[in-house]
């Protein structure tokens, strides 16, 4: 394979630098192949120095797929799939102090997750990372052996806080559980790609262990969420402007550190369209429906909202 760039592993369980390419040019299919094997191989890669508009930031995440348009987070007008977190005096970050995959109250949750840094900080702000992957091999043979064939319940809870209490606002809420409706995926998740397995439960999104009574299901999920916080699990990373950061949401976890309010700190995200979760339970298990809803009745945290896209999607 003809390819100048070069992979920097940056951490023990994950984590690693692409160095020698530049996101605002057109990448040839050999440095394409390198970053996507890099992606699979270290979970989260990152490319320091990247001066790329938002439309070079959106065609670099077409390499890997479709991009998604999150139903909530603040997003560009005329590019609902770029996600513009701009949190600053006023504009509070909203939940993403709290170690999960993103959005796995999806079907089918994003496959990936790029950002780009604009504006930074001069103190904090950083996003801390863990392997899925790794957690799950720390586990003793009993407990995965134990946990391998169950499934979890995820939900968009925390997205609920968005919704006025008054009747338009219960109104709205209700359509858009029909729309994401408690969804099922497995506990320990393989990687499509990879085939390696990862714990793929998370405290923002999962709410119990199907088959379980509420304490049961409360103990075990506790104790799987503490993976997460074991430290040789981890990678943390520093922001600099101009920094793309990529992860691989099938297999890693992450947090961004909320101790740097009210400095601003602006990023822009864009996500990658996922597959449906499988692990080792029979596929029935994990069939779920969805319906329509719309978006009006909200109170806004952080600029996020029920994105009214959604709203003309089913109008449509």
């Amino acid at each position: 394979m003809s390819s100048n760039i070069e992979v920097v592993k940056r951490g023990v369980s994950l984590g690693a630098e692409i160095r020698n390419v530049d996101l605002s040019q057109t990448l040839s299919d050999d440095d394409f192949q390198v970053i996507h094997d890099a992606l699979l191989e270290h979970q989260i890669i990152k490319f320091h120095d990247q001066d790329i508009t938002s439309v070079q930031q959106i065609a670099f995440g077409n390499r890997f797929g479709e991009l998604t348009v999150h139903p909530f987070s603040p997003n560009a007008s005329d590019t609902p799939e770029l996600i513009v977190f701009d949190n600053k005096e006023g504009v509070k970050p909203f939940f993403t102090d709290v170690w999960h995959s993103d959005e796995t109250f999806r079907a089918e949750p994003p496959m990936a997750t790029m950002l780009h840094s604009l504006i930074i900080p001069e103190v904090g702000g950083d996003t801390m990372f863990a392997s899925m992957t790794a957690a799950f091999e720390g586990l003793s043979d009993r407990m995965q052996n134990f946990v391998s064939d169950m499934v979890a319940v995820h939900d968009f809870k925390p997205f609920k806080l968005l919704f006025n209490q008054n009747e338009e606002g219960k109104d709205q809420l209700r359509h858009f559980e029909k729309l994401y409706p408690p969804i099922l995926h497995p506990v320990v998740r393989v990687h499509p790609e990879t085939k390696k397995k990862a714990l793929f439960v998370n405290p923002q999104f999962t709410i119990n262990i199907k088959g379980m009574k509420e304490r049961e299901s409360r103990v075990l999920l506790d104790l799987l969420f503490e993976q997460a916080h074991v430290p040789e699990y981890q990678f943390r990373h520093n922001w600099t402007p101009n920094t793309v950061v990529m992860w691989d949401n099938r297999s890693t976890q992450h947090y961004a550190v909320n101790d740097y309010y009210p400095q601003r700190r602006n990023l822009e995200r864009v996500t990658i369209k996922g597959d449906r979760p499988y692990g080792l339970m029979p596929k029935e298990e994990l069939e779920q429906s969805t319906g329509p809803g719309n978006d009006e009745g909200y109170t806004e945290m952080g600029g996020h909202k029920p994105l009214r896209q959604f709203q003309r999607d089913v109008a449509e």
